[in-house]
């Protein structure tokens, strides 16, 4: 059995909607009082953990000031903390992504545990904490069982969201006899080692001109009027859009690979450290490295295939493919072709793709 997230739009009622504006800033606050809370007590050398911010909300919610707390289900008002003690932690892994204060402008959202709703399983209706009615929410994609959590949100574009954990069995792909290896770049988004290309479409590039005119507008606004929030929405779709046609373009790419091969040979790759070549950053960015791995390894593991990661030193790209020898000149991302002192010829995306396959498959043995 595998936790699978559903994810459905919703429309609620005029009372769902300031019950849930009434919750998201409640959870808005919680967590940047806690972030507040630990920057304060880090500064005095103390440190502060979880426990110490959910004692810091007890006081809080007894102060009559702040009485409003009580309105909304205390519920997603601890997962909160929860979330930020994951960010923390996170942090303190990789270095990388200090906690920030969130924005009453950015996405809003709010968790609610299985103890803060109520799912009817049989008209798939869920009621969450404080509401009266259920959400009207058209299941898109049918699921069976009972959502163990509910995680609710609005973008910047006033849509809402409700995504599902759901407990789900999910049934193994049927053996393939192909193995491929990948090699992820910026002109061509994705090379195989079969021949198969995926081009980059540079879905920033597409639309920018038409993002910086509206931003432009945007700036020329007078900041909390009416037109200002208009143009902000205007803005906030373009980017939405941009947003929406990276992640379908990646799971349709990651979902043929999967489905057409029972091996598939990536590069180890770290993208964090990549994004630091200011020339190159917003191009990395756009071509969602980070994302397209980790959709195939996820999808891997659901479906019964086998992902093999090479070491991000190897030399895949200056290795031929036909008889090792390693490019000796200079190199540089301007050269897309090289010809080998046995006298092949190298694609340098392709070249990388075969070399990424046999040592994937090497490693896998």
């Amino acid at each position: 059995m595998t936790l699978v997230a559903y994810k459905y739009r919703f429309k609620p009622s005029k009372e769902q909607a300031e019950m849930l504006e009434h919750t998201f800033g409640c959870v808005r606050f919680v967590y940047n009082n806690a972030l507040a809370f630990s920057k304060e007590q880090y500064e005095q050398g103390n440190k502060t953990n979880f426990s110490d911010w959910n004692k810091n909300l007890t006081t809080i919610k007894k102060d009559a000031d702040f009485s409003w707390l009580k309105n909304v289900s205390s519920v997603p008002l601890q997962q909160s903390l929860r979330h930020l003690d994951k960010a923390f932690k996170a942090f303190f892994k990789s270095g990388f992504g200090y906690p920030k204060f969130k924005n009453k402008r950015g996405k809003q959202s709010a968790c609610y545990m299985a103890n803060a709703f109520k799912f009817n399983a049989e008209t798939k209706q869920i009621t969450l904490a404080k509401m009266k009615n259920p959400l009207k929410v058209k299941l898109s994609r049918p699921f069976n069982g009972s959502p163990s959590s509910v995680y609710v949100s609005k973008t910047k574009t006033g849509k809402y969201f409700i995504s599902m954990l759901v407990e789900t069995e999910i049934q193994p792909l049927p053996i393939a006899s192909k193995t491929v290896g990948v090699d992820v770049g910026i002109k061509s988004l994705a090379a195989c080692s079969d021949g198969v290309v995926f081009n980059n479409p540079k879905y920033t590039k597409k639309y920018e001109k038409k993002l910086a005119k509206a931003q432009r507008k945007l700036s020329k606004k007078t900041k909390g009027s009416n037109n200002f929030n208009k143009q902000r929405i205007i803005v906030a779709k373009i980017h939405e859009k941009i947003a929406n046609c990276r992640v379908d373009f990646t799971h349709k790419m990651t979902t043929k690979l999967i489905n057409e091969n029972q091996v598939i040979c990536t590069e180890s790759l770290r993208v964090k450290n990549m994004v630091k070549n200011k020339k190159l950053a917003k191009a990395i960015s756009d071509a969602n490295f980070g994302e397209i791995v980790r959709q195939i390894e996820y999808k891997a593991a659901w479906y019964g295939r086998t992902v093999s990661k090479i070491d991000q030193w190897f030399p895949s790209s200056k290795l031929c493919a036909c008889c090792g020898a390693v490019y000796q000149g200079k190199w540089s991302l301007a050269i897309r072709e090289w010809r080998c002192d046995c006298g092949s010829v190298n694609d340098r995306d392709l070249n990388a793709a075969n070399n990424i396959h046999i040592e994937g498959l090497r490693l896998a043995a």
